[in-house]
């Protein structure tokens, strides 16, 4: 599919234009190609920086549709987070708990196969600091659900969101770890060193 760059002049509603233009102002653009379909998972990397949420909420509205993201339990919980979770909530906002009880991908699969539109993003370094490999969630939960992953960077080397890349797995691991890798090659997050490698 072919990708393009959003521009004010190329999206459809004020809040789509608004941040493109806020983008803009600090330097940064998006690039996105059409989804293939209406469900499918996001996996966004590098995830170095806390820039990186302001960043990619921008990008999600700019790009106009409703994605949800995956965050941590304790952005939601506790007396700050139970004042902000409803704004979390409203802009996409999903807690997940780590280390859930087994049968968590099961269900979050048939909840997703079971809506006419859901695609989901989640960082699969799953922290901001370096680590030796990725959570490998994401990877169970595409294979179980049979979902598309469109591999997004927040390349702070050129400054762009790049949402252009849609990738299919096949099963094997060593294969598709390969084609992810392809997918990520030569972007880089706010922080190279906490960046992990892409192994899981």
């Amino acid at each position: 599919m072919t990708d393009h760059l959003l521009t004010p002049d190329n999206v459809d509603s004020t809040r789509r234009r608004v941040a493109v233009r806020l983008l803009g102002w600090v330097g940064w653009k998006v690039r996105f190609a059409p989804l293939p379909g209406p469900r499918g998972l996001i996996i966004v990397y590098p995830h170095t920086s806390n820039w990186d949420f302001p960043i990619g909420l921008l990008a999600k509205w700019a790009i106009g549709l409703p994605l949800h993201w995956i965050g941590k339990a304790s952005l939601f919980t506790g007396p700050v987070g139970r004042l902000f979770a409803p704004i979390l909530r409203a802009w996409g906002g999903e807690p997940i708990e780590r280390g859930a009880a087994s049968g968590s991908i099961e269900r979050l699969a048939r909840r997703i196969q079971a809506a006419p539109w859901y695609w989901l993003a989640l960082a699969p370094e799953g922290t901001r600091q370096y680590r030796d490999h990725w959570r490998s969630g994401f990877y169970h939960l595409a294979l179980t659900a049979e979902l598309p992953i469109l591999a997004v960077s927040i390349d702070y080397a050129t400054r762009t969101v790049f949402a252009t890349t849609v990738l299919q797995l096949s099963g094997n691991a060593e294969t598709d770890r390969r084609m992810v890798a392809d997918a990520y090659r030569g972007r880089h997050g706010h922080r190279r060193e906490c960046e992990s490698p892409i192994s899981w």
